[in-house]
């Protein structure tokens, strides 16, 4: 049983930094292509960022170009988003998703595990 499993949510100010965290169990998570998506109230999912399973090619949102980071450690099955200078605008229900030997410019499109997500916060 595949299980992604976030953590690491949670309320702060805008200017703070967060890192979200999602641990895989139940798959051969070196073969995942790995991503963090979002979604706020009343707005479509936003792919944030994304990671390939060979760790030589990742992708951003606009909205993370700068400001978000996604690393991986195959080793621990974990998946992490470091977030920094978040805004108001970054409240929203943050989800990890797994796509074996996915795209990671199209991961949305693949066939993936989703977490159950985790709600992030940031007040003004």
């Amino acid at each position: 049983q595949v299980q992604l499993v976030e953590s690491g949510g949670g309320l702060v100010q805008a200017g703070d930094s967060l890192t979200l965290s999602c641990v895989a169990s139940g798959l051969t998570f070196s073969v995942y292509t790995m991503g963090w998506f979002r979604q706020a109230p009343g707005k479509e999912r936003e792919y944030v960022a994304g990671i390939r399973w060979s760790l030589d090619s990742t992708f951003y949102g606009d909205s993370a170009k700068g400001r978000f980071t996604i690393s991986r450690d195959n080793a621990k099955n974990l998946v992490s988003l470091q977030m920094t200078s978040l805004n108001p605008e970054d409240t929203a229900v943050y989800y990890c998703a797994g796509a074996k030997y996915g795209r990671v410019d199209r991961l949305a499109q693949e066939d993936a595990y989703w977490g159950q997500g985790i709600q992030v916060t940031v007040s003004s």
